[in-house]
């Protein structure tokens, strides 16, 4: 049985000085680790904040979401210490160079191998002559497939992406969206992707539209 997060009956809504905006209300969705999953939508629909709530960042304002990992019912915590986050700003810590970027999390969980790893990732993704560069010392699509490199490298059950191919051109985006689904098949991580690109989406196994409220497959 894989990992899972199921989405059960989820609210969600924010609160303005005039009133309150209902994001979406009874949403249900089981999520796999042997799967990918793509939620697509208009702005303002929801998409982020049900990628949050599925990852354990965020509580939903009703409902209830269920984390499975090994077989074993964990919390929001354990399954953020489980998954990796990628993002449409890449995040990267700008006084460390690629390698050092790659590291960091590996090193923070304590693996002592963790610069042998990363220079393994920094190859997978084709940037092992960029090792000692530095954030400013690299394009846009380098910036992101070190981010993408960087969600992978802790071996996480989930990997959660949002808007990850915002900032690229197209080309650069194709190429990073290949990257994502070659890893989360290699490694057999499950992938979520918050996305406006309907064609990034349907190379997904699972494509969802979230708009009004309403959680549907893509036609």
């Amino acid at each position: 049985m894989p990992d899972t997060i199921e989405l059960r009956s989820i609210s969600h809504h924010f609160d303005t000085a005039r009133e309150r905006i209902e994001l979406f209300r009874g949403l249900s969705c089981t999520v796999r680790a042997d799967e990918t999953l793509a939620i697509i939508g208009p702005s303002g629909a929801g998409k982020s904040s049900l990628l949050s709530i599925a990852a354990g960042l965020e509580k939903p304002a009703g409902g209830t979401v269920c984390f499975t990992i090994g077989g074993a019912s964990v919390d929001a915590l354990t399954m953020r210490a489980n998954s990796g986050f990628i993002f449409q700003q890449f995040h990267l810590m700008p006084e460390l160079d690629a390698i050092g970027n790659l590291a960091l999390p590996l090193r923070l969980k304590g693996h002592r191998d963790a610069f042998d790893v990363a220079a393994r990732w920094l190859e997978k993704v084709g940037l092992k002559d960029r090792a000692r560069h530095r954030p400013h010392q690299l394009s846009g699509g380098e910036q992101q497939r070190i981010a993408v490199a960087r969600a992978f490298v802790t071996a996480p059950r989930f990997i959660f992406a949002d808007e990850p191919t915002g900032n690229l051109d197209m080309h650069t985006s194709e190429s990073v969206a290949g990257l994502m689904f070659d890893c989360a098949r290699e490694t057999g991580s499950g992938l979520v992707i918050v996305t406006h690109s309907k064609p990034l989406a349907l190379r997904a196994d699972k494509s969802l539209l979230l708009a009004n409220g309403r959680l549907e497959p893509v036609a």
